[in-house]
């Protein structure tokens, strides 16, 4: 196919070089992307810094209705975008439709619907004081390759409801969608109202070390969150961080194994198990460790990997070889530890970075599948004999993102949800977003939140206005 052009100040800009992009089904090479320099970088700043006070000048009305059409844009064709999404994703093509043109399109109408409240502090004769929020000016968007099109509107959106202007970079293995999508924005939005540069980490690291950039918010591991808040320290940019997660569920033993199971598999395994908030860790009474084992290895069985073009398929590849390689080495690492699989735990002998769903048992904390975020398609399953001993086992990592309580009993799941170390705690669900209800990390899981009035407070700066009404009464 051929090589698109990178978006920059309302219009399509080529590149010399080009970056390739590879399709995790295969493993060949199946595209080029545009490779920006440290130029493309500079332009798409300045675009952004020219076009903030336009943008930000416009009434929060005036910006929702953008936001509108853009969502009606993308529902109407964003079909395209849904195809380039499994093709370098990976992910099965009803999959990549209802992320595009379904929960995209729903987060962005909801996005479009937040408003910045003026709180009164004081309001008498002799003073007035109120608390406003004000645009932040040019965020820089760094996504990730699993969500690409979900996530950069998660990025995006706040930002432009909030009066911001942005750049985003988005992952070199998944650039297509995000470029298709930016060009569409483009076309709607005043120029330089959203730019778009590709290319490898570097472009990423001189995007967030910026002095032009305000803010950087960034989707992805741990590791690259840490070089993001060295690279923002000398110019003290605001930072959203949604950072690496190893969920906990926890278990109780008068589930129906029945009705949990499924819900359970889906936490765990939806996108092959490639969602910073799935289920990774499962923490299972010894009572009903054996039998709640088999449901799930049953379920696992059943599914259909393969090709996200190929009818009936249901889950597809690793997106790519680094993160193969990595699933790998954690499911042997367990098989020399003791660990056992139940379904899987070799990767398919098939073209592509194919791993099946599997399923470990006989491992425990201080093993690799266990401590470590695994991000593919690997469930350790852990069997406790206590709650309590279920509950520390669960809270002892660095990651703070999300858990959840699996229980008839809903006090008690309540009060177990409580107890866990995360940002998220649900009962009788994992993984589970709305676009009103924040989302964000504890301990090394990151840092601010997104979604709602919350996520959109990090998207702009407080104004405290005081004025004194009796000086010249």
């Amino acid at each position: 196919m051929s090589t698109p052009n990178v978006w920059i100040d309302g219009r399509l800009i080529e590149t010399s070089a080009t970056v390739p992009v590879i399709d995790p089904s295969t493993g060949e090479v199946f595209a080029d992307c545009p490779a920006c320099d440290a130029s493309h970088v500079d332009d798409a700043v300045a675009a952004a810094r020219a076009a903030f006070p336009a943008w930000a000048a416009l009434p929060t009305e005036t910006r929702a209705n953008f936001l509108l059409k853009i969502a009606e844009a993308l529902e109407n064709s964003g079909q395209h975008i849904a195809e380039l999404t499994t093709r370098e994703q990976g992910k099965p093509i009803n999959a990549a439709i209802g992320e595009v043109c379904g929960g995209a399109v729903a987060w962005i109408r909801a996005t479009a619907a937040l408003r910045p409240p003026v709180d009164t502090i004081q309001d008498d004769e002799n003073a007035r004081i109120e608390v406003h929020h004000k645009p932040l000016g040019v965020v820089a968007s760094i996504t990730p390759w699993n969500y690409p099109i979900m996530i950069a509107c998660w990025h995006i959106m706040p930002a432009l409801i909030a009066g911001d202007t942005v750049v985003i970079k988005p992952s070199e293995m998944t650039p297509l969608g995000t470029l298709k999508l930016i060009e569409l924005m483009g076309e709607i939005l005043p120029a330089g109202v959203v730019n778009v540069v590709t290319g490898t980490g570097e472009i990423g690291s001189l995007l967030t070390s910026h002095p032009g950039v305000d803010k950087v918010v960034f989707t992805g591991s741990t590791g690259t969150g840490r070089k993001i808040m060295a690279s923002a320290a000398p110019t003290l940019k605001r930072l959203t961080l949604e950072l690496g997660g190893n969920d906990a569920g926890i278990v109780l033993n008068d589930i129906d194994i029945d009705a949990a199971a499924p819900a359970l598999f889906q936490s765990a395994f939806g996108n092959c198990g490639q969602v910073c908030a799935a289920l990774k860790r499962l923490y299972v009474p010894a009572s009903i460790h054996d039998a709640l084992v088999d449901k799930l290895a049953d379920l696992s069985r059943q599914a259909i990997l393969g090709n996200g073009f190929d009818e009936g398929v249901q889950f597809g590849p690793v997106q790519n070889k680094a993160q193969f390689d990595k699933v790998c080495a954690l499911a042997d690492d367990a098989k020399t530890r003791g660990g056992q699989f139940v379904t899987g735990g070799a990767p398919l002998n098939r073209p592509g970075y194919f791993f099946p769903l599997s399923i470990a048992t006989n491992v425990k904390n201080g093993m690799r599948i266990v401590d470590e975020e695994q991000f593919g398609p690997l469930l350790p399953i852990i069997k406790y004999d206590t709650v309590e001993q279920a509950i520390e086992w669960a809270n002892a990592s660095e990651n703070g993102l999300g858990g959840s309580v699996w229980t008839r009993d809903i006090d008690k799941g309540w009060k177990i949800a409580q107890q866990l170390e995360c940002g998220t705690a649900w009962v009788n669900t994992h993984s589970a977003l709305h676009p009103m209800a924040p989302f964000g990390g504890a301990k090394q899981s990151g840092i601010g939140v997104e979604f709602g009035w919350w996520g959109l407070a990090d998207y702009m700066q407080l104004q405290t206005r005081h004025l004194n009404k009796a000086l010249f009464a």
